[in-house]
């Protein structure tokens, strides 16, 4: 991709040599690899290249019997009487051990995935040890966090997370229940395995006590598997909210508690008072940058009517110098698709937008012929009405509106079912405090976009599910009071 000075840049790609692959992985259960009671194997494949990674077990109902008994097992003779300050010890060793390998961690993430090899290693990784690292440090405060409430732990954990992010959601999940003194059956998605085995592979060199986390992978029926079995005493799920909907009427007369992360459709909105290159490349940030394949997107895009072209046209210019390609270039802004099946949607929902008369508009930028990708795309001059505007497509997709009052936009932004996350951009803390009062969405940035932290509570309303995750908040859908 060349710029307006005729530059190219030359290819930098992060090496493969120094990462260790198995060719076929098993299930982690009771601190062990162990073959699959059905004997069955699947294939993760490298969304770029199309490549086989590796064969990775297909746990059955008796599979998940296993891990959750293991995992009862830990928890009733090991982990619940431990004290707390030793708990920390192995979390935070976990996390020392990730940051130690988080350079083979990256590019596993980035191979498994597809998404860029600079957010692999600039933000996934990191992020995922400083969860560890955080909730080392509660683990032997929860008297402080919760004074004169007896905050005891629940019991067994399943965690199912999605795609998007491996390493980092099953950070969010794990280092907390840990910390609360649970224990864990975690499955990862099945198209992005490989880097919570390998976690699986730290936890075995960390020591952590037989059982007190199991990984095991599949499909659909595996995770159904582990919201129903009945010593499950917590579920905590992030992914669609068609199977958010499905778990909560299966815990549904249970004693369960649950913690549901699910889709998002989120208002990233500028008024003509915001600094506006700042804001344009906020916007990038959060939708380009990532594919578009977070929840938490900015997805559609509020301009006020004054300033829609000149934010427009910078837009514009600015996606042009976007390059998509190869994950482990690090000149890469944007990755490959997760899958053909998620690209497929992707591009059905092109199809709605123009269909539905929406003026498109595609980057230039050349995609390489093998793998799975798709050019940053922006639907201009949408409303409410469009289904483009309305389902989550989850991909790099941004749909353009505009308003001329506050009222009218925050009408807009909150008539949506989803209610995940939102941006502001203006330079007026008023007009940012009464908008972040009156939108109906968990996480609100001001002049900044998909800014995470360990410390802060990250979740929903409406359909996009309830409770939190990350923060003090994020202990408490783990202990019983």
């Amino acid at each position: 991709m060349k710029s307006e000075f005729n530059w190219e840049y030359a290819p930098a790609p992060e090496a493969k040599d120094h990462i260790k692959l198995k060719a076929q992985y098993d299930l982690f259960i009771n601190g062990k690899f162990v073959k699959p009671y059905s004997k069955k194997y699947f294939a993760t494949y490298n969304p770029a290249t199309e490549e086989k990674l590796a064969e990775v077990a297909q746990a059955n109902s008796k599979d998940v019997d296993l891990a959750v008994a293991s995992a009862k097992n830990a928890y009733d003779k090991v982990w619940k009487k431990m004290p707390a300050k030793e708990r920390a010890k192995y979390i935070f060793r976990i996390a020392r051990v990730i940051q130690e390998r988080a350079r083979e961690l990256a590019v596993i993430e980035s191979m498994d995935g597809g998404k860029p090899i600079r957010e692999s290693r600039d933000f996934d990784v990191p992020t995922a040890a400083n969860h560890f690292f955080y909730y080392a440090g509660w683990a032997d405060k929860l008297e402080y966090a919760f004074p004169n409430r007896n905050p005891q732990s629940l019991g067994v954990a399943a965690q199912i997370i999605p795609w998007n992010f491996p390493l980092l959601m099953a950070a969010w999940k794990i280092a907390p229940a840990l910390a609360t003194g649970n224990t864990v059956v975690l499955k990862p998605a099945e198209s992005t395995p490989l880097s919570a085995l390998k976690l699986a592979e730290i936890i075995q060199d960390c020591d952590l006590p037989p059982g007190v986390v199991n990984i095991i992978t599949g499909f659909g029926d595996t995770g159904a598997a582990m919201v129903a079995h009945p010593n499950v005493n917590k579920i905590a799920f992030t992914g669609s909210t068609d199977v958010g909907k499905i778990i909560q009427k299966a815990i549904a007369g249970t004693n369960k508690k649950a913690t549901l992360e699910l889709g998002g459709k989120a208002a990233n909105i500028v008024f003509d008072d915001a600094p506006i290159n700042q804001a344009v490349e906020g916007i990038v940030n959060g939708i380009f940058f990532n594919q578009g394949h977070v929840c938490c997107a900015g997805s559609r895009l509020f301009v006020q009517e004054n300033v829609a072209a000149e934010v427009i046209q910078k837009l514009k210019a600015r996606m042009e110098t976007l390059i998509v390609g190869d994950p482990l270039d690090k000149n890469t802004d944007i990755g490959a698709i997760n899958s053909k099946e998620q690209l497929d949607k992707i591009n059905e929902y092109l199809k709605i937008g123009s269909k539905e008369g929406l003026e498109l508009f595609q980057t230039s930028a050349s995609v390489p012929k093998k793998g799975f990708y798709c050019k940053p795309t922006l639907f201009i001059g949408a409303a409410q009405s469009n289904r483009v505007v309305q389902e989550e497509i989850f991909g790099p997709v941004l749909t353009i509106q505009t308003f001329r009052t506050i009222e009218e936009v925050i009408e807009k932004a909150n008539n949506i079912p989803y209610g995940l996350s939102a941006g502001v951009w203006t330079d007026k803390g008023s007009k940012i405090f009464n908008l972040t009062s009156k939108l109906r969405a968990g996480v609100i940035w001001a002049n900044t976009y998909n800014k995470f932290d360990p410390t802060s509570p990250f979740g929903g309303y409406k359909e996009s599910g309830f409770g939190r995750e990350g923060g003090l908040h994020g202990l408490m859908p783990y202990l019983k009071f």
